[in-house]
């Protein structure tokens, strides 16, 4: 006699777990405690077998039949629904693991002994910020370019060019790492190149007041802290990262070398990074010297002198000096890359000697082994060379063409 409906609700628990059957092996199991589970009896390469097919009510008698039905059509073609059941719930289990947000959060991890803490939190930031409420619960494998398009187009609209571009890289990465770890089979982000508005970049000869040189000279006049003179001359003569610099410490610096080491756990890219001094960039850190050769930091902090000057101090200098939206920290790096580019045939320089100077990854992977003093002969002499070339700008023996960004 087959189950109904009311049956099934008003079937009450008794002492003893006890089934009501529905047939074809279906029945359902009355607990105790109240519970009702939905169970189905079948036999398989001669071996009697049960399978869970769900808990009343959240599984209806309708539905309880409905999966009975496909059950019997498995075994029909000689499957067994237990292991399908099992094989189910296996790639269930692995697709939770292998969603666009797993995966990502792997790679972070993964790469956290190349990189800052700084980067590392950063990177993770914009994802959690522009991919992860689009992206981050998709199995990875099933997203498509047209999904990723639409999350970087979102970002697109906020204005926000520049993280748009970022975001689309960074997932990139992620699903490149998916490839190598046989998460997904392909790299949407390829698909897309060319796809998104590039934002306009700032050219450093569109500085106001002169340009490259008259910023040179307002650094000079400028003010403020002898401290804060001495960073932006340092940041014009090593064009290291504004982190880099205003966090170093006396014991990085040899000035008798003329050297300055940066330890890798300050680098952007966790590798140690050497720095020639030129005879200027010496004359300046000699300066400092006299204010804080007694402290940990070049550049302490004025509330805490145990701890670094802030970062910011930087872009607050700039701005007083009436160069807010015109320059940055960064600004002084790209100059430097752009304009020894410029020179590096009439001065001899070889594009990677300009390159390792800057402390750009090495994207040759027969070349990976990154070594800091590669090139000390060449990258001493190009400082000096740019550190007379930056006083002979200052002095308006040289001048550079003022070429407006489009």
């Amino acid at each position: 006699m087959k189950l109904s409906d009311p049956a099934v609700r008003k079937a009450k628990p008794e002492a003893k777990p006890y089934k009501m059957a529905d047939g074809g092996g279906l029945y359902l199991l009355v607990q105790p405690h109240g519970g009702k589970w939905w169970r189905l009896k079948y036999r398989y390469a001669g071996k009697e077998k049960m399978l869970s097919i769900g808990v009343y009510p959240d599984v209806s008698l309708s539905d309880a039949r409905e999966r009975r039905e496909d059950a019997r059509k498995l075994l029909a073609n000689g499957g067994d629904p237990g292991a399908a059941k099992q094989t189910k719930k296996r790639q269930t289990k692995i697709a939770a693991a292998n969603t666009f947000e797993a995966v990502a959060r792997e790679w972070v991890e993964n790469r956290a002994n190349d990189w800052t803490e700084g980067h590392k939190a950063l990177t993770l930031r914009t994802l959690e910020q522009d991919a992860f409420p689009s992206l981050g619960r998709r199995p990875i494998a099933e997203i498509t370019p047209a999904e990723l398009l639409d999350t970087a187009r979102a970002i697109e609209k906020r204005g926000a060019l520049e993280i748009a571009s970022r975001v689309l890289q960074r997932c990139s990465s992620v699903f490149r790492y998916g490839i190598a770890t046989s998460r997904c089979n392909s790299n949407p982000a390829t698909e897309l190149r060319g796809a998104l508005k590039s934002p306009k970049r700032a050219h450093y000869t569109t500085i106001e007041k002169g340009g490259f040189p008259q910023l040179l000279r307002d650094i000079d006049g400028y003010q403020g802290s002898p401290f804060t003179t001495y960073a932006l001359q340092l940041m014009a003569l090593t064009f290291t990262r504004t982190s880099e610099l205003i966090e170093a410490e006396w014991r990085e610096i040899d000035l008798d070398k003329a050297e300055w080491l940066i330890p890798a756990e300050r680098m952007k890219m966790r590798r140690p990074h050497l720095v020639p001094l030129s005879q200027q960039a010496v004359a300046v850190f000699r300066e400092a010297a006299k204010l804080s050769g007694d402290r940990q930091h070049v550049f302490p902090n004025r509330n805490d002198p145990a701890k670094p000057a802030s970062k910011a101090v930087i872009l607050r200098a700039l701005g007083r000096m009436g160069y807010t939206g015109k320059m940055t920290g960064h600004g002084f790096r790209s100059a430097a890359s752009t304009m020894l580019n410029e020179h590096k045939s009439k001065w001899g320089i070889h594009r990677d000697v300009i390159e390792l100077q800057l402390a750009h990854v090495e994207k040759n992977a027969s070349r990976a082994a990154y070594n800091f003093a590669e090139y000390l002969d060449e990258r001493r002499a190009m400082m000096q060379q740019w550190a007379d070339y930056l006083d002979k700008l200052k002095a308006g023996a040289e001048v550079i063409p003022i070429n407006k960004a489009a």
